[in-house]
């Protein structure tokens, strides 16, 4: 229970990480636009939602949306070069599905990719943490109380998922 409350938190905040870093660029014509947030909002497989998509519901003051900017923009660097070796690894495990299979370059792209993916997730907690602690004492209290109707809604998706599966597809003949 704790683990997926985790990884809907981590999700969610990825998510709000990802969108408060596009909503806070400022369009500056003088230079070049700053590059996207890379993969951040790359964590559909994971499921869209969670803590970082509430934010926007928080009625965040001017001052915490320039803290949440200025804490994006520090991590950004850390950021986006861990999404870049994943999504290499991911290419290279791709063409191992796709052409010749070598389970032993697979093994080690794994582990690879399992590394990788548990630095992301310490720097997203790390993120999540500090954009958490900019908000006040009642945001907070909000927030943890749409995490908790969030996750009430997917445990009663997921209950009705478990009782009504999908039916068979017609067997060919």
């Amino acid at each position: 229970m704790k683990s997926i409350r985790f990884r809907i938190l981590v999700a969610g905040l990825a998510v709000l990480l990802g969108t408060a870093l596009a909503h806070s660029q400022s369009p500056d014509t003088t230079t070049a636009p700053p590059p996207p947030p890379h993969r951040m909002m790359h964590y559909g497989h994971r499921g869209m939602g969670g803590p970082m998509e509430f934010l926007h519901k928080l009625n965040l003051t001017d001052d915490q949306r320039a803290q949440i900017h200025a804490i994006m923009q520090k991590e950004h660097p850390v950021m986006k070069p861990l999404f870049e070796q994943q999504h290499a690894v991911e290419l290279q495990l791709r063409a191992n599905a796709e052409g010749n299979f070598d389970a032993a370059k697979v093994q080690a792209l794994a582990t690879q990719k399992a590394q990788i993916q548990a630095q992301i997730t310490v720097a997203e907690t790390q993120i999540h943490n500090q954009i958490y602690q900019v908000l006040t004492a009642e945001q907070q209290s909000q927030l943890k109380q749409m995490e908790a109707n969030h996750e009430a809604r997917m445990q009663e998706r997921m209950q009705q998922r478990e009782s009504n599966p999908p039916p068979a597809p017609p067997s060919e003949q």
